[in-house]
């Protein structure tokens, strides 16, 4: 059997019930400090009541008058007892120096000794105490009555303890009242803020706040994609170790807190983030890295925050910038196919016809001009990756009536370049280069993009020059920025390209530098240094002046591959 174990009370309901224990405490203390306090008081108040009557019934002349006389009960009772109605005493008691009572509420009392202190009256001192008499416990005082300076009496008036009880148990009661009023309007407003404060802890005690943030806390840290949160100043609030590798920022302590505008990310990533409308599936570049932001308002009737989800794409990116390229060469394949089966059907009518030499010429001559071609590349660009992607671009470019060469400057040697400037990142730099200039170039007047490809003092130099429209000086540093494109933006968006080549291009602290080319158009050159196997850079390489400056690599993974179209 099953024994049911009480769940914990929720958090709301344990201080509830510790503020309304605390007030019930307060309100009793209060209450019997108050009693006690009051009782004192009260006690003092009778026995100056009761001096002052004894006082004032010793000084009366008619009461030294009816000593003297033979019966002095008879004459001391009534007045006594007028005196106790009209002073609102519980007994006034006269009796002689013998402590024997000539007056007495009770008549039966009358002639027995005195009970209490006697001693101090008869030495012509007043005093009071609280003493048990035939009517109880009561505070009395205790007056002689003088005649000729000797002591002929005493009086002593009192009022009972339990009447001065009944008069703090009256005060009491109205202090209960008010005690009890504050207790109900304190546990009504307590009652009402935890009401609260269970509607936003979600009526969870304690002992489950602190599992759910242990779990919060892991699951923070555990996710490999990047989470922010930003508040409704856009400070970073919260912010995991995803997306502090991510974005390449410092510890979380020196970043909570921090406006995203003080972070040092570029400035498209910094305005998505600042956006007040969502971002959906957004790619941004950060450092090295290419980013998917998804950015989504926190709001509750009015803004609170921003949550964001960082995702890293550079390995997707590199994989298809390599697929673009695959199907370039792909469609520049089945381009040469057709016009090869063009040329060869009519290699074949020529012989149909009876005119075989005719027929050798023709194909002779196309043969001639490709392996010309083939020549000219290898000749200038032994390196295998590059070559091949010269050879495929220029029969894209072909395709497109965009003349591609390479210049007689041209020269770089199989086995020149280090392990640490791997094919993958020359493919990305020199085929988004091409691809933009291929883009430029495309209907204007002798249309040409001219590839240069050399090393110089321990630097490898890219050069690609079109015949377009050209570069506004206003936008040479823009034409690099993420989302910058003087073309329509197509369903995968625009103005990557360039971005990736110069995230390519920092990556190997290299420079990137655009200009007017001679004839006209767009001229963009890198200069990318040679490392040995150590990765320190030969002696004696300069930097170019007049390109960008350098920034330095990280070592974290980077965005590689073609962009598809080439954006500028």
């Amino acid at each position: 059997m099953r024994i049911p174990v009480p769940r914990p009370r929720s958090l709301a309901g344990q201080l509830f019930a510790m503020q309304a224990v605390l007030i019930a405490v307060l309100v009793a203390g209060y209450a019997l400090f108050t009693y006690v306090s009051d009782r004192s008081q009260a006690e003092e108040a009778a026995g100056r009541q009761a001096m002052a009557v004894a006082g004032t019934v010793a000084d009366s002349p008619s009461v030294r008058a009816a000593i003297h006389t033979a019966d002095p009960s008879a004459r001391l009772q009534p007045y006594a007892l007028q005196v106790m109605g009209d002073a609102d005493v519980d007994f006034v008691t006269i009796m002689n120096t013998h402590g024997i009572r000539w007056t007495h509420p009770t008549q039966k009392e009358i002639g027995k000794k005195f009970l209490g202190r006697i001693a101090p009256a008869l030495a012509g001192d007043s005093f009071t105490e609280t003493y048990k008499g035939t009517l109880g416990r009561s505070v009395r005082a205790v007056t002689p009555i003088m005649e000729d300076g000797k002591v002929i009496g005493l009086v002593s008036a009192g009022i009972k303890v339990e009447a001065i009880s009944k008069r703090v148990q009256g005060q009491l009661t109205a202090l209960l009242g008010v005690a009890a009023g504050s207790l109900a309007l304190g546990a009504i407003g307590t009652y009402a803020i935890n009401a609260r404060l269970r509607r936003h802890t979600h009526n969870m005690n304690a002992a489950e706040l602190s599992q759910m943030h242990d779990y919060h806390q892991a699951a923070l840290h555990a996710v490999r994609e990047g989470l922010l949160m930003l508040d409704g100043q856009y400070r970073v609030a919260l912010i995991n170790d995803g997306g502090r590798e991510l974005l390449g920022v410092a510890s979380e302590g020196e970043v909570v807190g921090r406006s995203v505008a003080e972070l040092g990310l570029p400035a498209p990533l910094t305005g998505a983030l600042l956006a007040s409308e969502p971002r959906v599936d957004e790619v941004h570049l950060a450092a090295d890295r290419v980013l998917v932001v998804n950015t989504s308002p926190v709001s509750g009737g009015e803004r609170r925050g921003t949550v964001v989800t960082l995702r890293d794409v550079t390995e997707l990116q590199s994989v298809m910038g390599e697929l673009d390229s695959e199907r370039g060469f792909t469609q520049a394949l089945r381009s040469q196919a057709h016009e090869a089966a063009n040329r060869l059907h009519t290699v074949v009518s020529l012989i149909e016809l009876g005119r075989a030499e005719e027929a050798v010429d023709f194909a002779t001559a196309e043969l001639e001009l490709a392996q010309a071609l083939t020549d000219q590349v290898v000749a200038a660009v032994s390196e295998p990756v590059l070559a091949a992607l010269l050879l495929g671009k220029t029969a894209q470019a072909n395709e497109r009536g965009v003349e591609l060469v390479v210049s007689e400057d041209s020269r770089l040697d199989d086995g020149l370049l280090p392990p640490s400037l791997p094919s993958r990142d020359l493919v990305t730099i020199l085929g988004n280069l091409i691809d933009n200039a291929v883009d430029a170039a495309q209907g204007s007047v002798g249309a040409r993009v001219t590839v240069t490809a050399y090393t110089d003092g321990g630097e490898l130099v890219l050069r690609v020059a079109d015949t377009g429209g050209g570069v506004d000086p206003a936008h040479a540093e823009a034409v690099f920025e993420r989302g910058f494109s003087t073309k329509p933006a197509g369903p995968g968006g625009r103005g990557l390209g360039l971005a990736l080549v110069r995230q390519a291009v920092a990556r190997h602290e290299g420079t990137l530098a655009v200009s007017e080319a001679e004839g006209g158009g767009a001229e963009f050159e890198v200069r990318v240094p040679l490392r040995d196997a150590g990765g320190t850079a030969p002696a004696g390489m300069v930097e170019d002046a007049s390109t960008t400056a350098a920034v330095p690599a990280k070592t974290e993974r980077a965005a590689q591959g073609t962009a598809s179209g080439g954006d500028a």
